[in-house]
């Protein structure tokens, strides 16, 4: 029986802002699924979506599981746009030089406070 990642979902208190703010962080397209429940996606790539999903409590501890996204700019650009869209930068990161695939990356938070990278094609190696 084979299996395939259906979605990714985040809970969070403002699902409707939420789901903007990555919708414009990845530029994705936004649609309601059912009442305070939105989809974030690419139609034209079919890709994992992200879905925004309403719950009562506020984030209270590090995220367990966290999305890295990558941009064809500068770490620096993305950052910029980003924290314009609501997120905000939390520090610059760069592996040792002594490991086998050092990289470097941006720790952001999106508007609720959930952990998120930022990197480019310059900023990772050992990736094909």
């Amino acid at each position: 029986m084979a299996t395939s990642l259906l979605a990714i979902v985040v809970d969070c208190r403002d699902s409707f802002s939420q789901a903007n703010y990555w919708a414009t962080a990845l530029d994705h397209q936004v649609s309601e699924r059912n009442a305070n429940e939105y989809e974030v996606s690419d139609p034209s790539s079919g890709g994992t979506p992200l879905y925004f999903m309403n719950v009562p409590e506020a984030k209270t501890l590090k995220n367990r599981l966290h999305i890295d996204i990558s941009t064809d700019g500068s770490i620096e650009n993305a950052v910029a746009r980003l924290v314009a869209g609501g997120g905000s930068l939390v520090e610059m990161r760069q592996d040792p030089a002594t490991l086998a695939n050092p990289d470097t990356w941006a720790v952001m938070q999106d508007p609720e406070g959930n952990e998120f990278c930022v990197l480019n094609a310059d900023s990772v190696t050992g990736m094909a």
